[in-house]
């Protein structure tokens, strides 16, 4: 009997000693330590940079108006318009400049325009300074070396507009060579010329439905891309800015079909040109 219960004695003491389980309830969480709260924080911020950023609404339309104004002393002649109701198409004289029509008023009438500029470069002998598509026909060479060919005003066949440079032209239903850039990504292009003060045209685009095609006073390349970049004309922004044949070339006309119109532009000093962007509203050839 005495050895029983010395036996059991110890199995006493172990059982009274042991502690008992913990329920569910009982039991607590493990603290959250730094570095399991920075991993958290990370994964938030991974989400929300693989989130799509909203997608801005269109903003009205604006009816073709032209804008007479002045940025940094330099008087700009403007037409601006919206993509969604009028597009730029390029025509040439095939026989050379002034062989159909002695201006861009003659040119934008006769092409069922309601507003022209001259457009790209040309050689003393009346030939295009680059590459130029109008309405399929292809003529002239890619200007690959100079700056006045830089980059491209492009109608493609479904009907977009875009101004790209050279590197990326692939070709388009409508087409014109010409240079340089004065404002890429809203801010002016370096590089460019000061020193000689001319008259100047071009041709602008806000990246998104707002156009511009445009005469101004006597400047400098590198002044003119200064006055531009950053800024508006009208309702639009000059996100990018491609330079057209200027000096004796500069002209500009609008029909009464354009806000403030009509108005015509050229001295008379000036010479005939060898193409024109006309602006025409969408569907008509």
């Amino acid at each position: 009997m005495m050895r029983l219960l010395l036996f059991l004695l110890p199995l006493a003491i172990v059982s009274c000693s042991a502690p008992s389980p913990q329920s569910p309830s009982n039991l607590q969480a493990p603290a959250r330590t730094e570095s399991s709260a920075q991993v958290d924080i990370q994964k938030a911020e991974v989400a929300q940079a693989a989130s799509p950023a909203p997608i801005q609404p269109p903003g009205p339309v604006s009816s073709p108006a032209l804008i007479r104004t002045q940025l940094d002393g330099i008087a700009i002649d403007a037409i601006a318009f919206d993509s969604r109701t009028h597009y730029l198409a390029v025509v040439d004289q095939p026989g050379g400049p002034g062989s159909k029509w002695p201006d861009c008023r003659a040119a934008g009438q006769a092409t069922k325009a309601i507003a022209a500029i001259n457009a790209g470069f040309f050689t003393p002998e009346g030939t295009p300074l680059g590459k130029l598509i109008a309405d399929g026909d292809s003529t002239g060479i890619l200007n690959r070396a100079s700056s006045l060919g830089a980059g491209f005003f492009v109608l493609s066949k479904g009907g977009s507009m875009e101004l790209v440079r050279r590197e990326r032209f692939t070709g388009g239903n409508q087409a014109l060579q010409s240079g340089p850039f004065l404002v890429e990504h809203d801010r002016a292009v370096g590089g460019l010329s000061e020193k000689q003060s001319s008259a100047r045209c071009f041709v602008a685009s806000d990246g998104v439905n707002g156009w511009i095609i445009a005469r101004t006073g006597a400047c400098s390349l590198r002044s003119l891309a200064a006055a531009l970049a950053g800024q508006s004309i009208g309702p639009v922004s000059l996100d990018t800015v491609l330079n057209l044949d200027g000096g004796r070339s500069s002209e500009i006309w609008a029909s009464s079909s354009v806000s403030n119109g009509p108005y015509f532009d050229r001295p008379f000093w000036n010479k005939p040109v060898r193409n024109f962007l006309v602006l025409r509203p969408l569907g008509t050839n």
